[in-house]
This record gives C-alpha cells, sequence and structure tokens, in this order.
C-alpha cells in the first residue's frame, strides 16, 4: 500500500500521449495508476449501483487505494490500453480474445472514446468475446453497435444474484 502511496504521489506529470500517431491509444504504464483506479471507481459506482444496491460495496469495499494496489499486484496493466489525449479519459483491458474491460471517464462519454478503444481491440486483437451485466442495456447496447451479439451464455456474477451475458463477434 505505502509503494501504492508514494508512486500516487510522485505522479506530478500527466502522462502525455506521443503525438507521432493519430491515434489517441497507448499502453497503460504505473505512472497511470491513480487515474485508472479513478475511472474504474467512478464508472462502477455510476453504473453498476443501481443493480446491484450494495452501498458497502459500492462505497466501502471499492475504494480507489485498494483498487490501485490490486491493478498493480495482478499485472492488470499489461493488458490494459488507455485513451489519453492529454487527459486519460478511458481504458480497456485484453486477455487473449476477451475484452475484459472497458470503462470511459463519466465526463466523457458520448464523446467517441470508448467507439476509439473499441475499434483499436478489435483492429489490433483477436477479441472476439466478452461478458457484460444483464442489466447494463447501455453496454449491451454499445456492443451491439460494435459487432456484439448476445448468446444464451450466462451466469451469475461472483457474489452476486446478478447474471453477466457472454457477447460474441
Amino acid at each position: 500500500m505505502a509503494e501504492v502511496l508514494d508512486m500516487i504521489h510522485s505522479n506530478n506529470e500527466i502522462s502525455k500521449f506521443s503525438g507521432t500517431n493519430e491515434t489517441h491509444i497507448r499502453r497503460a504504464t504505473q505512472e497511470d495508476i491513480s487515474r485508472i483506479a479513478e475511472i474504474l471507481v467512478f464508472a462502477k459506482r455510476m453504473k453498476y449501483r443501481s443493480i446491484f444496491n450494495d452501498d458497502a460495496y459500492s462505497f466501502g469495499e471499492l475504494q480507489v487505494l485498494p483498487v490501485a494496489k490490486k491493478y498493480i499486484e495482478n499485472g492488470f496493466l499489461n493488458n490494459m490500453f488507455l485513451y489519453d489525449d492529454g487527459i486519460i479519459k478511458g481504458l480497456i483491458r485484453i486477455e487473449k480474445e476477451e475484452i475484459v474491460e472497458l470503462y470511459v471517464d463519466h465526463f466523457f462519454q458520448g464523446q467517441g472514446v470508448g467507439s476509439e478503444l473499441m475499434e483499436y481491440a478489435k483492429e489490433n486483437y483477436s477479441v472476439n468475446f466478452l461478458w457484460t451485466i444483464e442489466k447494463n442495456i447501455d453496454a449491451v447496447r454499445f456492443y451491439k453497435a460494435h459487432g456484439f451479439h448476445l448468446t444464451d451464455t450466462r451466469k451469475y456474477e461472483e457474489g452476486t444474484t446478478e447474471y453477466i451475458v457472454m457477447m460474441r463477434r
């Protein structure tokens, strides 16, 4: 935990995107961890609080520092890409053929950030499936618009009574 705090405090510079490429997508680094955790925590609270109705989790367990620590310790940054146009606005995590996570900061939703991340993943990786919460209608609609379709495969989200559904392309 001390390592995460040191890293957050020592990161006085906003990560810059190399201006040599037209895309705003770049690989995540440890220096990005505070912004990544901030996006994850806020987006999950905004989207999932009304679905799971679990304020103890949303405002107790789901905190920026523990999320940052978890992502560093589990090596999640190795497979994560960021939309960064001077401000990190969204992220996507890819594992083999799966899109594991796609989140856009609430303030930048509807501006093409998620679409650019999704198209980047489709063009550069052999992604062909993902899981999403069945009740997250906005996510289902977004993924359908990007060529994914619902399958009959669904299961409970771990530790909950809500279903996640597999989508394929």
